[in-house]
């Protein structure tokens, strides 16, 4: 059974977690409020429940608690930024922002990352665009689990790609997907479930489907979107592989199979031919291209079409991307964000750790 947590609550707890390992008191509130938008648009895969992760990246020194984040190379509209290890909590909103800076000045901007770690959910950095007036564009690649179409071996990560577009009295579209059929945080709920997985989620390492949600611990791989040759995986191998080169082979971060793994427990890649794990981000004026009013006025009205859309039964309608996610934070920021019993005992372990009270 779930308990329920406020937000309050659980930022004080990630945010002290944060400062123990050494972050500045600045970065600590960023990663905090980058961490809990995953729990409070119920994406529960990649909020609190990861926070040990991050901490044992770190006691791996892999994670520099403080970096010094910089522009390496930088024209009007584009810029390489180096992480320095740091949080990709912290990293993504520091390039982000440069991607938004930039496209206030010439139209858009467009950011690649290299030198970072796994930085949350794609639609947090995405929508730092909106309050600008712009469309937010947000990628990153991630530690190989994903087969490509024909193949036993894993290549790519679940390479998210995330786009914010705002209109006007509606509520924004906020697009926020894995190139593959499910998230890693979605097999690894399952995991503390003890339940299945669907058809079309993974195959063993001899490449036949299965159900398990263990079967990557024991060789097998993530699918593509579209889970087999007959769903058109092939798109959702491109759609992973422009992800992973626009993040990592872009940016000069690693890329493919050499992609650092998000377990600390997991040897690093031999012969990494770049630094750390890419992203990659992009801001677009929209009065770059007509005047946001009346670009905002025509998005409610495209909103307001596919709301209205005939459903095929009374018991579901069209929803627009990013809906559920509002009617989840509503709810969380309301009542509490449920956590189950192994994520709160992790927790409780960081607090024994760290004598952060819990």
């Amino acid at each position: 059974m779930d308990q329920l947590f406020s937000y309050k609550q659980l930022s004080a707890f990630a945010k002290n977690i944060f400062l123990k390992i050494g972050c500045s008191a600045n970065d600590a509130a960023i990663a905090t409020e980058t961490l809990l938008s995953a729990d409070l648009r119920g994406v529960d895969s990649h909020g609190v429940a990861r926070l040990s992760g991050y901490v044992r990246l770190w006691e791996a020194q892999r994670v520099n608690a403080k970096p010094s984040i910089k522009i390496i190379h930088e024209t009007p509209s584009t810029a390489v930024v180096d992480g320095d290890a740091g949080l990709g909590l912290v990293v993504a909103p520091f390039a982000m922002q440069v991607a938004i800076d930039k496209a206030k000045n010439v139209g858009s901007g467009w950011v690649s990352v290299q030198n970072s770690n796994h930085y949350g959910i794609a639609g947090h950095h995405a929508m730092m665009a909106l309050t600008h007036d712009m469309i937010g564009i947000s990628m990153t690649n991630a530690s190989a689990l994903v087969a490509p179409t024909f193949s036993r071996d894993k290549m790519l990560g679940t390479n998210p790609i995330a786009v914010a577009i705002p209109a006007g009295k509606e509520a924004a579209f906020v697009a926020d997907f894995a190139t593959t059929t499910a998230a890693n945080g979605k097999l690894e709920i399952l995991q503390r479930k003890n339940k299945p997985v669907p058809a079309g989620w993974v195959q063993t390492k001899d490449g036949e489907e299965s159900l398990n949600a263990h079967e990557l611990k024991e060789g097998g791989a993530l699918l593509p979107l579209g889970g087999n040759r007959e769903g058109s995986s092939h798109k959702g191998y491109m759609l992973g592989s422009i992800v992973d080169i626009f993040s990592g082979v872009l940016s000069g971060a690693n890329y493919g199979p050499w992609v650092p793994p998000f377990p600390a427990y997991i040897p690093m890649p031999a012969n990494m031919p770049g630094k750390g794990i890419g992203h990659f981000f992009g801001a677009m004026r929209i009065d770059a291209f007509r005047p946001a009013e009346d670009f905002k006025k025509e998005m409610d009205q495209w909103i307001q079409a596919f709301k209205n859309a005939t459903p095929i039964n009374e018991k579901e309608r069209v929803i627009i991307p990013g809906e559920p996610e509002i009617a989840f934070e509503k709810e969380r920021r309301g009542n509490g964000i449920p956590l189950g019993t192994a994520v709160i005992e992790s927790l409780q372990e960081l607090g024994l750790k760290f004598k952060v009270e819990w």
